[in-house]
């Protein structure tokens, strides 16, 4: 078996320690005989992995007591329409800060549910840089602040948390445990599992306490935040052996990689070394002002797009996966999420100058 260097922007790769893990304990979880997928997600055996995970996130991002953490399904996208039915029901307007595709998909969901604001956008430097704080316009009447931290898709990153005296809600689906964060200016933080945290099929949603009696009236059961959180997000059977990855996940960063801010370290490492590599060859091109570059994902051009395939194919060729910018954008992307080794970075860098050096 050779494993390549996967840098798919989602389903994105996991740490080869968490992979083997899982391979060891497929058939026989620690002795019991069956697979995790198997169990009763009520069994003792599955509720222990479950406090495992949670107890194992909340120490590596620091969670206040005060705030719930929820296992939930139906991904990031589910939260975009479950966030306004939640945190709507007293009344007042949604306030989002526009910056790419992903927070224009949130918008467009909000707006099904509640009255919805531009508290602020980036369409007016093409989505190249994030609004600064004295550039928000929070509406009276807000009920929430949402931004998305990360845009996936555009490579664009908030550079700093927004100040805002209603909740603050942030999508992290693409940068969560990429760095520490201060998880008590946040309402509520929601992430798709499949970038940081482990496989599709499962979301993450870090919701404070205080929050859980706003939501609308006659809302479903199981769109309510308030029965996953009465529920030890058991109501119904969860995705278990995308919840038992994630608990891997959160142990290797924690315990093999020494937490976030040594993850941070690393992959502030990783991002540094591609941009410079992108900066210093005129044969590629970064359009994000370099205060917003994402650490998580970087879109690069070539010089000459009608070289694109061939680098695509050479690049596959040689052992590097899933480079192809979003089909709405075109381009090259590269996704070095944490688990993405360093040595995967370093030897893509080797392949892009000798391309540039052999087609430029």
């Amino acid at each position: 078996m050779s494993r390549k260097f996967n840098f798919c922007a989602g389903p994105a790769a996991l740490p080869e320690a968490v992979l083997q893990r899982a391979q060891q304990e497929m058939l026989d979880w620690q002795g019991k005989g069956l697979s995790v997928m198997e169990m009763s997600h009520r069994s003792q055996e599955f509720v222990s992995i479950a406090e495992q995970a949670e107890a194992d996130l909340r120490e590596l991002m620091q969670i206040p007591a005060n705030y719930k953490v929820l296992f939930m399904q139906g991904g990031a996208s589910s939260q975009f329409a479950m966030l306004p039915m939640n945190l709507g029901g007293k009344g007042g307007t949604a306030n989002y800060i526009y910056t790419g595709i992903w927070g224009k998909k949130a918008i467009a969901e909000g707006q099904r549910f509640l009255p919805t604001h531009l508290a602020a956008s980036s369409e007016g430097n093409g989505l190249t840089a994030v609004p600064r704080q004295q550039d928000l316009l929070i509406s009276q009447d807000a009920c929430y602040l949402h931004y998305t931290s990360n845009e996936t898709i555009g490579g664009l990153e908030f550079d700093y948390i927004p100040e805002a005296s209603v909740p603050l809600v942030c999508d992290m689906s693409s940068d969560i445990l990429s760095a520490p964060v201060d998880v008590s200016r946040f309402g509520v933080i929601y992430a798709g599992a499949q970038k940081n945290i482990g496989p599709a099929g499962l979301t993450l949603v870090i919701v404070r306490e205080d929050l859980l009696d706003q939501a609308q009236e006659g809302l479903p059961t199981m769109f309510s935040y308030k029965t996953f959180a009465e529920n030890s997000s058991m109501y119904n059977t969860p995705p278990t052996f995308a919840w038992y990855l994630s608990g891997l996940v959160f142990d290797w960063l924690k315990n093999d990689i020494g937490g976030l801010d040594k993850m941070a370290e690393i992959n502030r490492r990783k991002a540094s070394k591609l941009y410079s590599a992108i900066d210093s060859n005129d044969f590629y091109a970064n359009p994000i002002q370099p205060q917003n570059r994402s650490i998580m994902n970087v879109p690069f051009t070539l010089a000459d797009s009608s070289l694109d395939k061939l680098f695509l194919q050479e690049a596959e060729a040689a052992g590097f996966l899933n480079l192809a910018g979003h089909r709405s954008v075109g381009g090259m992307r590269a996704s070095i999420y944490n688990a993405v080794p360093e040595e995967a970075v370093d030897a893509l860098i080797e392949f892009m100058n000798a391309f540039a050096k052999n087609r430029g």
